[in-house]
């Protein structure tokens, strides 16, 4: 396993340089479900470039991505889950605030994942039997701290609704932040600057997410307390084990 772990903190770096070099082109912008919902080549070519790489190195693994409907299931042998990049539209606005997300499973059991802030030089790596490291830094565990002292990550339309009571939870908290993708999101969980993150993603969203999180003392389910099923777009909420309680108590959410 430490082979592919090491493996896959190069590749992650390879691409990222291969996207940076693609940004000073001109890109080819499609619409996929809705206006917002936004493709380019280069998301394209990124996980072209992901996949010969991976099927270079291990010829029997197997992907599941986001592009070009690229699906296999996550509890059928070894799997590696691709986003090449998370946050089109930060990327294509911005230039910034985007993220390549790579995680691996084996029969549904997560092995290691990795998010990677590609402008800010930030990867965030680990899960399974590897510690997590924010690059040379290691991640400990969740600490507790007061709901009014916290912030929290959301998607804009779920807090604007007040989906599930999220509205209300924010308002007992120091306030909100949306950063237009998963990725940058959940790396801000996880080093503690937001406590929780909700929103409504693909299983190539959460997938890193969801094993580095068990190994650092959070959970990902659905907004109604289940575990995601990793084959559809579900709205979910990226919460420390350890505030479970107090957030049950706030939000409308049937079971947890």
């Amino acid at each position: 396993m430490e082979n592919k772990f090491s493996f896959a903190k190069s590749l992650i770096k390879e691409v990222a340089h291969f996207i940076k070099e693609k940004m000073n082109d001109s890109l080819d912008i499609e619409v996929k479900s809705n206006y917002d919902d936004l493709v380019t080549n280069v998301d394209q070519e990124a996980q072209d470039f992901l996949i010969k790489r991976i099927k270079d190195h291990f010829p029997t693994d197997n992907i599941l991505a986001e592009e070009n409907n690229v699906r296999h299931p996550i509890d059928k042998g070894a799997v590696w889950v691709l986003d090449p990049i998370d946050g089109t539209v930060n990327f294509i606005v911005q230039g910034n605030n985007f993220a390549i997300m790579i995680a691996y499973y084996e029969d549904g059991c997560g092995q290691f994942g990795l998010i990677y802030d590609v402008m800010n030089d930030l990867l965030l790596s680990g899960g399974g039997s590897f510690d997590v490291y924010l690059n040379h830094k290691k991640l400990g565990n969740y600490t507790k701290k007061e709901l009014n002292r916290c912030l929290i990550a959301c998607n804009a339309g779920m807090f604007a609704n007040n989906e599930y009571g999220i509205a209300n939870l924010v308002s007992q908290t120091l306030g909100i932040r949306v950063y237009g993708g998963a990725g940058i999101s959940m790396m801000k969980v996880f080093s503690q600057e937001i406590l929780a993150y909700f929103s409504y993603i693909q299983p190539w969203d959460y997938a890193a997410a969801f094993i580095i999180g068990k190994k650092l003392g959070y959970t990902i389910l659905t907004m109604d307390g289940k575990e995601p099923d990793f084959t559809s777009r579900q709205k979910v909420m990226l919460v420390p084990k350890e505030e479970l309680a107090t957030l049950k108590q706030i939000l409308d959410i049937k079971e947890m």
